[in-house]
């Protein structure tokens, strides 16, 4: 699955999930889930769990950060390298 795939269904998930009652609301990849208001702390739990039903990928709680997971081009990319570190061991 590239990179491309994974944040097209993050969008799809975030869309379906958490801007159901906001319909025509557009983010950019790269907007911040959380400043934007798009997702709570509770959502974050939620998308966490979804990365990791999703994409068979297993998250720490050290690595839930903004970094690996506060836009969908940070999903993408987070996804990616776990995958890839999945494949390598």
């Amino acid at each position: 699955m590239s990179q491309h795939e994974i944040i097209t269904r993050a969008r799809e998930y975030v869309l379906e999930n958490f801007l159901y009652a906001r319909p025509g609301d557009e983010f950019l990849d790269t907007d911040s889930l959380l400043e934007h208001g798009i997702i709570d702390s509770l959502g974050v739990l939620e998308l966490v769990m979804f990365v990791e039903t999703e994409f068979g990928v297993a998250i720490s709680d050290d690595e839930i950060t903004e970094a690996n997971l506060g836009t969908l081009s940070s999903i993408g990319r987070f996804v990616q390298r776990k995958r890839f570190e999945h494949l390598a061991a």
